[in-house]
């Protein structure tokens, strides 16, 4: 066995260091680092003859149980069968800190690395050796150890990149195509997809959680209480998609000769959720970008303000009864959503265009005059309805927060995936009953057109 020293400043560790310590690791080998109390002797935790490894060089028996160490606490949702809530108060005081916590373990854990019992101790060291080498583990294990990187190194990671970019496209060409040759947004059916394909696991989760392992009467209870709220959002969703504004517009007459031409009413149907999901995605993706920068550059796990900054912005962190400052964060998102929704529509709706074409048809209110009042009467419907609408995606975004947050309820499935489901399905109905229009009314054309040949013929 051969054996590298590798000198690591604490306070700014050297990335090469630490990815050719990760690749040690990631390949089956043993490392030591620094924790914040003694050093270790770390392996991958996830494979068992690494684990065995550990056992040999420390002459340790086997049936005493390893530590698992992990940077973040997402980290700890992927290994433990069930996390209750006390956990993530526990982590939120003492974490990164000397505190181990025990947890049911799940497959991914092997009975290696627990020493054959069914549960496992999980740790989150407060050092920035060990917090940077197991982010770089984490990448290396992730991709490496999945056989999608046979080497850590700069080109490995380059051709992944223009693989997952190759892949983007090609789900981009297949969207158009479905667009150009099938019924409905193409990429927005894809987008269905993928997000229905995370249903089954996500009822799994929720199965588990709040049904597996309690008596009938409680499991059947929390079973129609899940379906009944997840009806209830469906519902209130369809409503929020299809219901519209119609404005009343009527026509003046014109008599050209002996024939009138005109007076015919109609409206203009302004969708109350006129942004649709734009203004949900616009605000997460807004809240999300600092925490992303914070985890590329190794920050936000400390004890200082940017860091309780960081955790506000967390949507894991909202609606927690023990910590109700992060939930200032939650109305940070509430106030954004508010804000896209209008800007979103003051771009893509011009009340004074829809004014002017109107003039120029000969259209009107009733009771509007034509020119300026009118559109100030738009604009002053318009501001009602994006509000509305806005407030409708809030509840829809919030709900999944709540239950998240006060229940523990860890699902990927949320309220912008509802959106996402719903207007895509009635999109798609919609296009569907036109092409079917289209297509009798066409045929009836065609009958038509034969049936008055032939008769033309016979006579």
């Amino acid at each position: 066995m051969q054996t590298k020293l590798i000198k690591i400043d604490a306070d700014d560790p050297n990335k090469e260091d630490m990815r050719e310590a990760a690749e040690i690791i990631r390949s089956g080998g043993l490392v030591a680092f620094p924790t914040e109390t003694v050093y270790g002797l770390g392996a991958n935790a996830l494979d068992p003859e690494a684990s065995k490894r550990i056992y040999a060089a420390k002459g340790r028996p086997s049936d005493n149980p390893l530590i698992v160490h992990i940077c973040r606490f997402e980290e700890l949702l992927s290994i433990a069968k069930e996390v209750p809530p006390q956990a993530k108060k526990l982590a939120d005081a003492f974490w990164p800190g000397p505190l181990t916590m025990i947890v049911w373990k799940n497959e991914k854990v092997p009975y290696e690395t627990t020493g054959g019992m069914d549960t496992v101790a999980i740790r989150m060291p407060n050092h920035p050796v060990a917090l940077a080498l197991i982010e770089s583990i984490g990448m290396a294990v992730g991709f490496g150890g999945q056989g999608l990187l046979i080497n850590y190194d700069v080109w490995s990671v380059i051709i992944a990149v223009a693989t997952m970019t190759a892949g983007s496209a090609f789900l981009m060409w297949i969207g158009e195509r479905i667009t150009e040759k099938g019924v409905g947004n193409g990429i927005s059916i894809v987008l269905l997809i993928n997000i229905i394909s995370r249903v089954p696991d996500d009822l799994v989760t929720l199965y588990t959680q709040f049904m597996s392992g309690k008596k009938l009467a409680k499991a059947g209870l929390a079973g129609i209480i899940i379906l009944a709220i997840l009806l209830v959002v469906i519902v209130f969703v369809i409503i929020l998609q299809d219901g519209e504004r119609r404005i009343a517009v009527q026509y003046s007459k014109k008599v050209q000769g002996r024939k009138t031409y005109g007076g015919q009413s109609s409206h203009i149907p302004l969708k109350v959720n006129t942004a649709g999901v734009i203004p949900v995605i616009f605000s997460s993706s807004l809240m999300q970008t600092p925490i992303v920068i914070a985890q590329f550059l190794g920050k936000g796990n400390g004890t200082g303000i940017g860091s309780k900054i960081l955790a506000g912005l967390n949507s894991n962190n909202w609606c927690d009864p023990e910590n109700p400052i992060y939930s200032i964060g939650l109305v940070v998102y509430i106030l954004l959503t508010i804000f896209f929704a209008y800007f979103y529509t003051s771009i893509t709706f011009n009340p004074m265009e829809i004014a002017n074409n109107m003039k120029k048809s000969g259209g009107f209110i009733p009771g509007i005059r034509p020119g300026k009042p009118t559109v100030d009467y738009l604009t002053k419907i318009l501001n009602y309805i994006i509000f509305i609408g806005a407030c409708g995606l809030i509840i829809v975004q919030v709900i999944p927060y709540f239950f998240n947050g006060v229940f523990g309820a860890n699902v990927s499935f949320g309220g912008t995936s509802l959106i996402i489901i719903v207007g895509v399905v009635l999109e798609t109905i919609k296009k569907i009953e036109s092409q079917m229009l289209v297509r009798n009314y066409t045929g009836f054309l065609n009958n038509k057109g034969s049936n008055m040949k032939n008769s033309y013929l016979g006579y």
